[in-house]
C-alpha cells in the first residue's frame, strides 16, 4: 500500500536526506520518496503504519512534522473500510459474545443459593476482560497498530498497545477471584476512562476504523457499540467500588 504525506519542516536536502532515513528504518516501510519542493513524501509500506508512528520516527531526525496529504489516506481508509466490510458492518459477534457472558453468569448466580448481583457483576466484568483480552492476545501486533489510530494513550505511546491486552487480563483474573476488588474497581475506572476519551474524539471526528476491542479476529468499525463498551465497565466499576 502506498500513501502520501505532507512534510513541514524541511528546507534543504539534508533535510530530506534524514527525514527519509528514519522513514526506511521503519520496519514494514518498503520504500520512501522524500522531496523537498511540495514537501512530501510517497510511503510504501507492507502493512498500515500510523500517522503518529510516522511522526515519531521522523522527530527523531529533527523538528518535523508529518499530516496526511488530502483525499490520500482517507481514501485509503473509505477503501479499506468497504473491503473489511466496515461500510455494511454487522454487530451480531460481539452482541453474541456479551449474551454468552451475561447467560453463563446469570446460570452461575441462578444456581447458587442466593442471587446476588454484586457477584454477577464481578462475574461479569470478570468474562468481558478474559474473553476480550484473549482476542486481542491473538495477534498482539495486529491490535496494537489498530488501537493506536484513535486511542490516546497507544497514539503516543505505541507501547500501550501491547501492553493493554495483558492489563485486561489480569483485571479479569481479578474480577474472578475476588482478590483487591477496590483497586481493581479504582484501575478499572481509570483504565476504561481514558480509553473511551479517543473512542468519543474520533466518533467526534467521524473517523472511520477498525474497533481493535475484538483484536483483528473479528472485524467492525469504531462506533457507539464501542463506546457503549467501554462505558459499561466503567459504570459497573464506580456501582461496586460504593457498595462493596
Amino acid at each position: 500500500m502506498t500513501h502520501k504525506y505532507s512534510i513541514i519542516g524541511m528546507t534543504c536536502n539534508n533535510c530530506v536526506a534524514k527525514v527519509k532515513n528514519e522513514l526506511l528504518k521503519l520496519g514494514d516501510i518498503e520504500s520512501a520518496e522524500v522531496q523537498l519542493q511540495s514537501p512530501q513524501a510517497t510511503i510504501t509500506m507492507s502493512r498500515h503504519i500510523s500517522t503518529s508512528a510516522l511522526q515519531q520516527a521522523i522527530s527523531k531526525a529533527g523538528n518535523y512534522t508529518i499530516k496526511e496529504a488530502d483525499g490520500g489516506m482517507k481514501h485509503h481508509i473509505a477503501n479499506n473500510a468497504e473491503e473489511d466490510g466496515l461500510s455494511n458492518p454487522s454487530y451480531f459477534p460481539i452482541f453474541l459474545i456479551f449474551g454468552y457472558i451475561a447467560g453463563v453468569t446469570l446460570l452461575v448466580q441462578i444456581s447458587a443459593s442466593e442471587f446476588d448481583w454484586m457477584i454477577w457483576m464481578r462475574h461479569f466484568m470478570a468474562g468481558f476482560f478474559l474473553v476480550f483480552s484473549f482476542f486481542k492476545i491473538m495477534n498482539l501486533r495486529g491490535f496494537a497498530e489498530g488501537y493506536s489510530t484513535y486511542d490516546i494513550v497507544a497514539g503516543k505511546i505505541p507501547v500501550w498497545g501491547f501492553i493493554y491486552p495483558f492489563i485486561e487480563l489480569i483485571l479479569g483474573i481479578l474480577f474472578l477471584t475476588g482478590f483487591g476488588i477496590r483497586g481493581t474497581t479504582i484501575a478499572t475506572f481509570i483504565i476504561m476512562g481514558v480509553s473511551s476519551i479517543g473512542v468519543i474524539k474520533s466518533l467526534l471526528l467521524k473517523k472511520t476504523f477498525q474497533c481493535a476491542c475484538l483484536g483483528t479476529v473479528i472485524k467492525i468499525p469504531l462506533s457507539k457499540v464501542t463506546l457503549f463498551e467501554d462505558m459499561l465497565m466503567v459504570v459497573m466499576s464506580l456501582c461496586m467500588f460504593f457498595i462493596v
